[in-house]
């Protein structure tokens, strides 16, 4: 078995963590489920890739993600940081105390009560039967969550390893405070954190039997892009062989907002020096967060809200999980009716890492839900339906030293009815022959997997009144509602596509030169400010020279340019 261990830091890293484990929980459960469509109880997914068989201190056999997660103290919302599987430890605090012979006040706040959702899940009442009932219930359950989501815990389904959440303790329980990669800078390693969240990881890691690779999801927006430098630092020497795939994410209010002419100066260097960081301790770096998914082609068939990260976090998810497929499909003929071309987590980077160019900064690229194979549907949209979730990308280039790899799950050969892998390929291999030559790569790796992405029931309701109920792209309005959720919606056919291209270059190229501008020019605007944060003049230097190399590989000319002058 070939593992991989997620990590997830930072508020928005998890609200993306939560719909992702979400979708892995509504495939074991259709996996299982004698009823469901043959495409979920044969997926050919093996989900022992991401999840851990336990036992409970009383017998109970358990089945977890493999996961670290780290976010504020507090920020669990009504969960418990052991999650619900396990009994509750013995609190710390209580022990402590007996060595004090003076009176002891102990102030409790009140406990989070869980919303809707979350009193369904756990409810011990069994409601097998009462389906009107149950229906209206999961209509009041939906209806509730768009406007009472807070944590990502209020919609999670999933069961958690004490050994998996971590909550910072410390002063920070708003990110509004926690903005820069400065005040970040020592949470790491204060007060034994970052042995504590290593031990973790550890734990995951040693049971593993041949460790494919980490996926590391970070928030990068704010001070939990340092917190993860330092945790990446420490897994980097620890763990020399084990590929990390980082992804740099962040929500669309995150980048609202940037207010004064020295906020805007703390926020640039914090991009240049927090992706400086990050990108040094992983092989590849997939940054993820447009400033606004409802005015981007994401929104082409989907209803966004950029104010909420519940929303917003479910299209990056749904691009995770179809992007990372081939890593947990068991192999197969290349005759299969059901799956092809499995990969591991080092084939995709040597892939998109190591083809002529050394460039390690990838697009991501995603079509939510993708359009059928009908007629020439699916040649003439394919393509263009493709929405980049990278910022700062330059689509109107041409670059024939391309690599791409594309997944394409559950696509439809005509309104509801599935389509097979042959004729998925085949429909891919003729759309590529009709693109231009800008839009061309020189190399594309195709995977496919004929089951659809799961709708779970606390997914967000954000799909179109052109949407049906396989996901299928539907030629008129199927109601008045704007808004459909997962009882209208059940599955959808999603494309995600990896880039090394030379459209990520204004990305390197804008953070490159506000580090040199604002923070290594003598009398620079941001000096002072990086200097409160830690770094030297050569240190910054050394980040620039490193992120000129990056731009290089994808711009030859820029080398020479640099070495003339």
């Amino acid at each position: 078995m070939r593992e991989i261990v997620t990590i997830q830091v930072g508020d928005f890293a998890n609200f993306i963590g939560s719909h992702f484990w979400n979708f892995q929980d509504e495939l074991l459960g259709l996996a299982s489920d004698p009823e469901s469509d043959p495409v979920f109880r044969n997926h050919n997914l093996d989900m022992d890739v991401l999840y851990r068989s336990g036992e409970t201190q009383q017998g109970v056999s358990t089945y977890t993600p493999r996961l670290v997660s780290v976010n504020f103290k507090g920020s669990l919302g009504s969960m418990s940081a052991r999650g619900t599987l396990y009994n509750e430890g013995s609190s710390s605090r209580a022990d402590s105390s007996k060595t004090w012979l003076g009176g002891v006040e102990t102030k409790r706040s009140e406990p989070r009560k869980r919303n809707l959702f979350l009193q369904s899940l756990y409810e011990e009442e069994d409601k097998a039967g009462k389906e009107k009932a149950r229906e209206i219930e999961d209509k009041d359950i939906v209806g509730c969550l768009d406007e009472e989501v807070e944590c990502w815990t209020d919609f999670s389904k999933s069961h958690y390893h004490p050994q998996s959440l971590y909550e910072l303790s410390g002063v920070w329980t708003d990110s509004q405070d926690f903005n820069n990669y400065g005040i970040g800078k020592d949470v790491f390693s204060e007060a034994s954190r970052g042995e504590e969240i290593c031990d973790r990881l550890r734990f995951f890691v040693e049971e593993c039997d041949h460790i494919q690779g980490i996926k590391f999801i970070v928030d990068d927006s704010g001070g939990f892009s340092a917190v993860a430098a330092d945790f990446l630092e420490t897994i980097a020497d620890e763990y020399t062989n084990i590929p990390v795939l980082l992804y740099s994410v962040r929500s669309p209010m995150s980048q609202m907002n940037r207010g004064s002419s020295k906020k805007t100066v703390s926020n640039k260097l914090h991009d240049a020096i927090s992706f400086s960081r990050l990108s040094s301790f992983c092989k590849l770096f997939t940054p993820i967060g447009l400033p606004s998914l409802s005015e981007s082609k994401a929104s082409k068939y989907l209803n966004l809200g950029d104010e909420k990260p519940y929303r917003s976090s479910a299209v990056y998810a749904a691009a995770l999980h179809s992007s990372t497929i081939p890593f947990r499909t068991q192999p197969t003929s290349s005759d299969s009716s059901e799956v092809s071309n499995s990969m591991d987590v080092n084939t995709l980077v040597q892939l998109l890492t190591g083809r002529g160019r050394q460039n390690m900064v990838a697009i991501l690229d995603s079509a939510m839900p993708a359009p059928s194979l009908a007629g020439k549907q699916l040649e003439n949209t394919l393509l263009t339906d493709l929405q980049s979730l990278t910022p700062e990308v330059n689509e109107d280039v041409e670059d024939n030293q391309a690599i791409e790899s594309m997944c394409i799950l559950g696509a439809l050969r005509s309104e509801d009815k599935e389509a097979s892998v042959s004729e998925v390929t085949n429909a891919v291999d003729a759309s590529y022959e009709q693109a231009t030559t800008k839009t061309r790569p020189l190399f594309c790796n195709l995977s496919v997997s004929r089951c659809p992405l799961p709708i779970p029931l606390p997914f967000p309701s954000i799909f179109g009144n052109l949407v049906g109920r396989k996901g299928e792209i539907l030629s008129s309005p199927v109601s008045d509602s704007l808004y459909r959720g997962s009882l209208d919606v059940h599955s959808i056919p999603i494309v995600a596509r990896w880039r090394s291209s030379s459209a990520i270059l204004p990305f390197l190229e804008s953070r490159m030169v506000n580090l040199e501008k604002l923070g290594i020019q003598w009398g620079a605007m941001g000096s002072d400010l990086v200097r409160t944060w830690g770094f030297g003049r050569e240190e910054l230097q050394e980040m620039r020279e490193n992120m000129s190399k990056m731009v290089s590989e994808l711009k030859p000319q820029f080398l020479e340019s640099s070495d003339s002058d």
